[in-house]
């Protein structure tokens, strides 16, 4: 798959569409690589006149990795951000913001919709704030305004993501964890059969391992200081799409960014947890689509 240098950095990505078909540009959520966009999504969003444009974010699947910088201390990276300072980290999320609109330079694309799901719609937020001009329009699917006091994830799936194996335990324990965690956090209404999470768990970690990205992703989620206050200031039409049932981001999430945004729609669904159920792929494809007529070019 092609990958090219853009912003500092080597990005792994891929398009999919029509190659006039209107840019999409889709950033994927924490430890998650490019490859956990759904085909049966990307198919649906292609049928629509999209050109989806995927990369892996820095420090997770193909592109570059951090790992000379080590893990930080995750409970000193929350007291610091309690008391209002940002931890030293060696990237931000508004970095990986950079990194997409770096990526949009070096394809030619002048402007692009932004999809970004989870950790990816935090990114996509610091992507409309920072580069406007490239933002037709923005979709924060499952996401978050990152205001401290918002509900935490369900203690089962806390006590779940406190036991991700180490690099060292090998590709079966990394498997497991991510089938165990998306059995939790996936889709009460729309349920994939154990087979085909631990199928799709293994492809992602023998394409690549987590590493240690997961942690310093985790520090620019908690770090990010500044988000709760730029997002009135973001005036790209924003469509927020939250499900009911998200254990991991509870719904009060996407209430709350969707009263931050000026420009703001939120859409529920009922039965939707925090993943990208292919029952649901021509919905999402359907609303983000309409959302993107109505934006303009």
């Amino acid at each position: 798959m092609p990958s090219l240098r853009a912003n500092g950095v080597e990005l792994d990505y891929d398009v999919h569409g029509p190659a006039d078909g209107r840019p999409l540009l889709l950033i994927m959520g924490l430890a998650m690589q490019r490859v956990a966009w759904p085909p049966a999504l990307l198919d649906a969003l292609a049928a629509r006149g999209f050109r989806c444009i995927s990369f892996d974010n820095r420090d997770i699947g193909l592109s570059t990795r951090f790992e000379a910088h080590g893990s930080p201390s995750l409970p000193q990276v929350v007291a610091s951000r309690l008391i209002g300072r940002r931890y030293r980290l060696p990237y931000t999320l508004a970095d990986m913001a950079d990194d997409g609109a770096a990526l949009l330079e070096a394809l030619g694309v002048p402007a692009a919709d932004v999809v970004g799901i989870s950790m990816g719609g935090m990114i996509a937020q610091h992507f409309a704030s920072r580069h406007p001009q490239r933002a037709r329009s923005i979709t924060l699917m499952a996401t978050s305004s990152g205001r401290l006091g918002l509900p935490l994830p369900r203690p089962s799936v806390l006590r779940v993501m406190l036991t991700r194996p180490q690099s060292g335990q090998g590709l079966d324990a990394a498997v497991d964890y991510v089938t165990r965690l998306f059995r939790l956090i996936g889709s009460p209404a729309y349920p994939m059969s154990r087979n085909e999470l631990q199928r799709r768990a293994r492809a992602a970690v023998e394409r690549a391992p987590l590493g240690s990205g997961v942690n310093r992703q985790v520090a620019a989620i908690i770090s990010d200081i500044e988000r709760p206050d730029l997002l009135r200031r973001i005036t790209t039409p924003a469509l927020v799409l939250h499900g009911i049932a998200d254990p991991l981001v509870p719904l009060a999430h996407g209430i709350d960014l969707a009263r931050a945004l000026p420009r703001a729609k939120l859409q529920t669904f009922p039965g939707w947890g925090h993943d990208l159920p292919d029952a649901l792929a021509r919905d999402f494809a359907t609303v983000i689509a309409s959302h993107a007529a109505q934006a303009g070019g």
